[in-house]
Protein backbone atom coordinates (compact mmCIF):
# COMPACT_ATOMS: atom_id res chain seq x y z
CA UNK A 1 0.00 0.00 0.00
CA UNK A 2 1.03 3.63 -0.33
CA UNK A 3 0.28 6.88 1.40
CA UNK A 4 -1.93 9.56 -0.09
CA UNK A 5 1.18 11.68 -0.62
CA UNK A 6 4.26 9.48 -0.95
CA UNK A 7 5.22 5.93 -0.01
CA UNK A 8 4.93 4.50 3.51
CA UNK A 9 8.15 3.65 5.34
CA UNK A 10 8.09 1.70 8.60
CA UNK A 11 11.19 2.10 10.74
CA UNK A 12 11.59 0.05 13.92
CA UNK A 13 13.70 0.78 16.95
CA UNK A 14 14.91 -1.96 19.30
CA UNK A 15 12.16 -1.68 21.93
CA UNK A 16 9.72 -4.25 20.49
CA UNK A 17 10.88 -5.85 17.22
CA UNK A 18 8.21 -8.58 17.34
CA UNK A 19 5.40 -6.01 17.46
CA UNK A 20 7.02 -3.94 14.69
CA UNK A 21 7.23 -7.01 12.46
CA UNK A 22 3.58 -7.90 13.17
CA UNK A 23 2.49 -4.34 12.30
CA UNK A 24 4.45 -4.53 9.04
CA UNK A 25 2.78 -7.83 8.17
CA UNK A 26 -0.62 -6.31 8.91
CA UNK A 27 0.14 -3.55 6.40
CA UNK A 28 1.69 -6.02 3.93
CA UNK A 29 4.83 -3.87 3.91
CA UNK A 30 8.46 -4.67 4.76
CA UNK A 31 10.23 -2.87 7.56
CA UNK A 32 12.61 -0.25 6.16
CA UNK A 33 16.22 -1.41 6.23
CA UNK A 34 17.94 0.46 9.01
CA UNK A 35 20.75 0.00 11.51
CA UNK A 36 20.12 1.01 15.12
CA UNK A 37 23.14 -0.02 17.15
CA UNK A 38 25.51 1.02 19.93
CA UNK A 39 29.12 2.16 19.82
CA UNK A 40 31.52 0.70 22.40
CA UNK A 41 30.69 3.54 24.82
CA UNK A 42 26.92 2.84 24.32
CA UNK A 43 26.26 5.90 22.19
CA UNK A 44 23.45 5.17 19.73
CA UNK A 45 24.10 5.13 16.00
CA UNK A 46 21.37 5.05 13.34
CA UNK A 47 21.66 4.58 9.59
CA UNK A 48 18.62 4.44 7.29
CA UNK A 49 19.69 2.12 4.47
CA UNK A 50 16.88 2.91 2.01
CA UNK A 51 15.79 6.04 0.16
CA UNK A 52 13.04 7.73 2.25
CA UNK A 53 12.94 11.07 0.43
CA UNK A 54 9.35 12.34 0.25
CA UNK A 55 8.00 9.34 2.17
CA UNK A 56 5.41 9.08 4.95
CA UNK A 57 7.63 7.59 7.68
CA UNK A 58 6.35 5.81 10.80
CA UNK A 59 8.77 5.05 13.65
CA UNK A 60 7.57 2.11 15.77
CA UNK A 61 9.11 2.44 19.21
CA UNK A 62 7.75 1.98 22.73
CA UNK A 63 9.66 4.03 25.29
CA UNK A 64 9.64 1.12 27.74
CA UNK A 65 12.51 -0.30 29.82
CA UNK A 66 15.23 0.80 29.41
CA UNK A 67 13.16 3.93 28.88
CA UNK A 68 16.00 6.39 28.39
CA UNK A 69 17.76 4.23 25.78
CA UNK A 70 14.58 3.66 23.81
CA UNK A 71 13.61 7.33 23.99
CA UNK A 72 17.06 8.33 22.71
CA UNK A 73 16.75 5.80 19.89
CA UNK A 74 13.44 7.40 18.91
CA UNK A 75 14.96 10.90 18.84
CA UNK A 76 17.99 9.83 16.80
CA UNK A 77 15.90 7.84 14.30
CA UNK A 78 13.71 10.94 13.91
CA UNK A 79 16.78 13.09 13.20
CA UNK A 80 18.07 10.56 10.67
CA UNK A 81 14.72 10.54 8.83
CA UNK A 82 14.46 14.33 8.92
CA UNK A 83 17.95 14.72 7.45
CA UNK A 84 17.03 12.10 4.83
CA UNK A 85 14.15 14.30 3.60
CA UNK A 86 11.20 12.21 4.78
CA UNK A 87 8.02 14.19 4.00
CA UNK A 88 6.25 13.42 7.27
CA UNK A 89 7.41 11.59 10.41
CA UNK A 90 4.94 9.91 12.76
CA UNK A 91 6.17 8.49 16.08
CA UNK A 92 4.16 5.35 16.85
CA UNK A 93 4.53 4.84 20.60
CA UNK A 94 2.52 1.77 21.69
CA UNK A 95 3.68 2.60 25.22
CA UNK A 96 4.52 6.19 26.15
CA UNK A 97 7.08 6.14 28.96
CA UNK A 98 7.16 8.86 31.63
CA UNK A 99 3.37 9.18 31.29
CA UNK A 100 2.88 8.73 35.03
CA UNK A 101 4.84 11.93 35.64
CA UNK A 102 2.07 14.06 34.15
CA UNK A 103 1.80 16.63 36.97
CA UNK A 104 3.82 18.08 39.84
CA UNK A 105 3.62 15.50 42.62
CA UNK A 106 5.20 17.88 45.11
CA UNK A 107 7.27 21.01 45.46
CA UNK A 108 10.28 21.30 43.13
CA UNK A 109 9.39 18.19 41.08
CA UNK A 110 9.28 17.93 37.27
CA UNK A 111 6.47 17.26 34.84
CA UNK A 112 8.55 14.76 32.90
CA UNK A 113 5.79 13.76 30.48
CA UNK A 114 5.73 17.33 29.17
CA UNK A 115 9.53 17.38 28.87
CA UNK A 116 9.48 14.15 26.84
CA UNK A 117 6.72 15.58 24.63
CA UNK A 118 8.90 18.64 23.99
CA UNK A 119 11.91 16.46 23.14
CA UNK A 120 9.93 14.39 20.64
CA UNK A 121 8.46 17.50 19.01
CA UNK A 122 11.77 19.37 18.80
CA UNK A 123 13.49 16.33 17.30
CA UNK A 124 11.26 16.77 14.26
CA UNK A 125 8.28 14.44 14.72
CA UNK A 126 5.20 15.72 12.86
CA UNK A 127 2.61 13.48 14.47
CA UNK A 128 2.34 11.11 17.44
CA UNK A 129 0.30 7.92 17.69
CA UNK A 130 0.08 6.14 21.02
CA UNK A 131 -2.09 3.68 22.95
CA UNK A 132 -4.08 4.21 26.15
CA UNK A 133 -2.27 7.22 27.58
CA UNK A 134 -2.11 7.18 31.37
CA UNK A 135 -3.86 10.57 31.42
CA UNK A 136 -5.76 12.09 28.53
CA UNK A 137 -4.34 15.57 29.13
CA UNK A 138 -0.92 14.34 27.93
CA UNK A 139 -2.26 14.82 24.40
CA UNK A 140 -2.20 18.53 25.20
CA UNK A 141 1.50 18.35 26.09
CA UNK A 142 2.24 17.95 22.38
CA UNK A 143 2.01 20.91 20.00
CA UNK A 144 1.54 18.49 17.10
CA UNK A 145 -1.40 16.20 16.20
CA UNK A 146 -1.63 13.27 18.63
CA UNK A 147 -3.81 10.17 18.22
CA UNK A 148 -4.56 8.23 21.39
CA UNK A 149 -5.70 4.74 20.40
CA UNK A 150 -7.71 2.48 22.73
CA UNK A 151 -7.26 -1.20 23.49
CA UNK A 152 -10.82 -1.42 24.86
CA UNK A 153 -12.41 -2.84 21.67
CA UNK A 154 -9.90 -5.72 21.67
CA UNK A 155 -10.54 -6.36 25.35
CA UNK A 156 -14.31 -6.24 24.87
CA UNK A 157 -14.17 -8.90 22.16
CA UNK A 158 -11.97 -11.11 24.33
CA UNK A 159 -14.20 -10.70 27.39
CA UNK A 160 -17.38 -11.44 25.41
CA UNK A 161 -15.78 -14.62 24.07
CA UNK A 162 -14.66 -15.91 27.48
CA UNK A 163 -17.19 -14.82 30.12
CA UNK A 164 -20.86 -15.15 30.97
CA UNK A 165 -21.62 -11.42 31.14
CA UNK A 166 -24.73 -11.96 33.29
CA UNK A 167 -22.40 -13.04 36.12
CA UNK A 168 -19.57 -10.60 35.46
CA UNK A 169 -18.68 -7.28 37.09
CA UNK A 170 -16.10 -4.69 36.03
CA UNK A 171 -13.87 -3.35 38.80
CA UNK A 172 -11.79 -0.18 38.96
CA UNK A 173 -8.69 -0.89 41.09
CA UNK A 174 -8.71 2.71 42.34
CA UNK A 175 -10.89 5.80 42.33
CA UNK A 176 -8.77 7.44 39.61
CA UNK A 177 -9.61 4.70 37.11
CA UNK A 178 -13.38 4.87 37.45
CA UNK A 179 -13.96 6.56 34.08
CA UNK A 180 -12.01 3.85 32.25
CA UNK A 181 -13.81 1.05 34.11
CA UNK A 182 -17.20 2.67 33.59
CA UNK A 183 -16.53 2.86 29.85
CA UNK A 184 -15.77 -0.87 29.68
CA UNK A 185 -18.76 -1.77 31.87
CA UNK A 186 -21.02 0.22 29.55
CA UNK A 187 -19.64 -1.55 26.47
CA UNK A 188 -20.33 -5.03 27.87
CA UNK A 189 -23.43 -4.03 29.89
CA UNK A 190 -22.25 -5.18 33.32
CA UNK A 191 -22.32 -3.57 36.79
CA UNK A 192 -19.37 -1.63 38.19
CA UNK A 193 -17.57 -1.66 41.54
CA UNK A 194 -14.56 0.23 42.90
CA UNK A 195 -11.64 -0.78 45.09
CA UNK A 196 -10.73 2.15 47.34
CA UNK A 197 -7.07 2.04 48.34
CA UNK A 198 -4.61 4.14 50.26
CA UNK A 199 -1.10 4.36 48.80
CA UNK A 200 1.41 4.80 51.60
CA UNK A 201 4.47 5.19 49.34
CA UNK A 202 5.45 4.80 45.70
CA UNK A 203 5.22 1.20 44.49
CA UNK A 204 3.13 0.04 47.46
CA UNK A 205 -0.61 0.09 48.01
CA UNK A 206 -2.97 -0.88 50.81
CA UNK A 207 -6.51 -1.85 49.92
CA UNK A 208 -9.01 -0.29 52.28
CA UNK A 209 -12.52 -1.02 51.01
CA UNK A 210 -14.63 -2.41 48.17
CA UNK A 211 -17.43 -0.09 47.02
CA UNK A 212 -20.17 -2.31 45.60
CA UNK A 213 -21.55 -5.82 46.17
CA UNK A 214 -19.26 -8.26 44.34
CA UNK A 215 -20.45 -11.48 46.01
CA UNK A 216 -20.92 -14.31 43.50
CA UNK A 217 -19.57 -12.31 40.53
CA UNK A 218 -16.60 -12.98 38.29
CA UNK A 219 -14.70 -9.71 38.68
CA UNK A 220 -12.64 -8.08 35.93
CA UNK A 221 -10.13 -5.43 37.04
CA UNK A 222 -9.40 -2.87 34.32
CA UNK A 223 -6.49 -0.40 34.21
CA UNK A 224 -3.93 1.09 31.82
CA UNK A 225 -0.63 0.13 33.51
CA UNK A 226 0.52 -2.71 35.77
CA UNK A 227 4.01 -2.15 37.17
CA UNK A 228 4.84 -3.82 40.50
CA UNK A 229 1.50 -5.66 40.52
CA UNK A 230 0.86 -4.77 44.16
CA UNK A 231 -2.39 -2.94 43.47
CA UNK A 232 -3.84 -5.86 41.48
CA UNK A 233 -2.77 -8.48 44.04
CA UNK A 234 -4.26 -6.51 46.94
CA UNK A 235 -7.43 -5.77 44.97
CA UNK A 236 -7.86 -9.47 44.15
CA UNK A 237 -7.49 -10.37 47.84
CA UNK A 238 -10.06 -7.75 48.84
CA UNK A 239 -12.56 -8.88 46.19
CA UNK A 240 -12.23 -12.56 47.11
CA UNK A 241 -12.70 -11.61 50.76
CA UNK A 242 -15.96 -9.87 49.79
CA UNK A 243 -17.29 -13.01 48.09
CA UNK A 244 -16.14 -12.62 44.47
CA UNK A 245 -16.09 -15.94 42.61
CA UNK A 246 -12.96 -15.28 40.53
CA UNK A 247 -10.82 -12.25 39.75
CA UNK A 248 -9.30 -11.46 36.35
CA UNK A 249 -7.45 -8.34 35.21
CA UNK A 250 -7.23 -6.66 31.79
CA UNK A 251 -4.38 -4.13 31.66
CA UNK A 252 -3.10 -2.41 28.52
CA UNK A 253 0.57 -1.95 29.39
CA UNK A 254 2.41 -4.75 31.19
CA UNK A 255 5.41 -2.90 32.63
CA UNK A 256 5.78 -5.68 35.24
CA UNK A 257 9.11 -4.55 36.68
CA UNK A 258 11.20 -6.39 39.24
CA UNK A 259 9.46 -9.43 40.70
CA UNK A 260 6.02 -8.45 39.43
CA UNK A 261 5.54 -11.57 37.29
CA UNK A 262 6.24 -13.85 40.25
CA UNK A 263 3.94 -11.74 42.41
CA UNK A 264 1.11 -12.16 39.91
CA UNK A 265 1.80 -15.90 39.57
CA UNK A 266 1.53 -16.39 43.34
CA UNK A 267 -1.55 -14.18 43.71
CA UNK A 268 -5.26 -14.98 43.74
CA UNK A 269 -5.67 -13.52 40.26
CA UNK A 270 -7.09 -16.16 37.95
CA UNK A 271 -5.54 -14.46 34.94
CA UNK A 272 -3.84 -11.20 33.97
CA UNK A 273 -4.36 -10.19 30.33
CA UNK A 274 -1.97 -7.58 28.93
CA UNK A 275 -1.28 -6.30 25.40
CA UNK A 276 2.09 -6.62 23.67
CA UNK A 277 2.62 -2.82 23.67
CA UNK A 278 5.73 -3.67 25.72
CA UNK A 279 7.92 -6.63 24.76
CA UNK A 280 7.19 -9.32 27.39
CA UNK A 281 10.16 -10.51 29.44
CA UNK A 282 10.96 -14.21 29.82
CA UNK A 283 9.42 -14.14 33.31
CA UNK A 284 6.18 -12.72 31.91
CA UNK A 285 6.10 -15.20 29.02
CA UNK A 286 6.57 -18.15 31.38
CA UNK A 287 4.02 -17.00 33.97
CA UNK A 288 1.10 -19.46 33.86
CA UNK A 289 -1.59 -16.86 34.60
CA UNK A 290 -0.41 -14.00 32.34
CA UNK A 291 -1.72 -13.89 28.76
CA UNK A 292 -0.85 -11.45 25.98
CA UNK A 293 -3.42 -9.85 23.70
CA UNK A 294 -1.94 -8.79 20.30
CA UNK A 295 -2.47 -5.15 19.26
CA UNK A 296 -0.66 -5.16 15.90
CA UNK A 297 -3.92 -5.19 13.91
CA UNK A 298 -5.20 -2.10 15.72
CA UNK A 299 -2.00 -0.14 15.15
CA UNK A 300 -1.63 -1.23 11.52
CA UNK A 301 -5.22 -0.10 10.83
CA UNK A 302 -4.49 3.26 12.45
CA UNK A 303 -1.28 3.68 10.42
CA UNK A 304 -3.11 2.84 7.19
CA UNK A 305 -5.83 5.39 7.95
CA UNK A 306 -3.29 8.06 8.87
CA UNK A 307 -1.33 7.50 5.68
CA UNK A 308 -4.53 7.70 3.61
CA UNK A 309 -5.67 10.84 5.46
CA UNK A 310 -8.75 8.98 6.76
CA UNK A 311 -10.43 9.12 10.18
CA UNK A 312 -8.67 7.24 12.96
CA UNK A 313 -11.36 7.89 15.58
CA UNK A 314 -13.87 5.90 13.50
CA UNK A 315 -11.94 2.77 14.53
CA UNK A 316 -13.60 3.13 17.95
CA UNK A 317 -17.14 4.15 16.92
Amino acid sequence: MSAKNGSIKLVAGNSNPALAQAIAQGLDLPLTKAVVRRFADMEIFVEIQENVRGSDAFIIQSTSFPANDHLMELLIITDALRRSSARRITAVLPYFGYARQDRKSGSRTPISAKLVANLITQAGVDRVMTLDLHAGQIQGFFDIPTDNLYAAPLMVRDIKDKFDLSKTMVISPDVGGVARARGLAKRINTPLAIVDKRRERAGESEVMNVIGDVAGYTCILIDDIVDSGGTLVNAADALIAKGAKDVYAYITHGVLSGGAAARITNSRLKELVITDSILPTDAVTKAPNIRTLPIASLISDAIARTAAEESVSSLFD
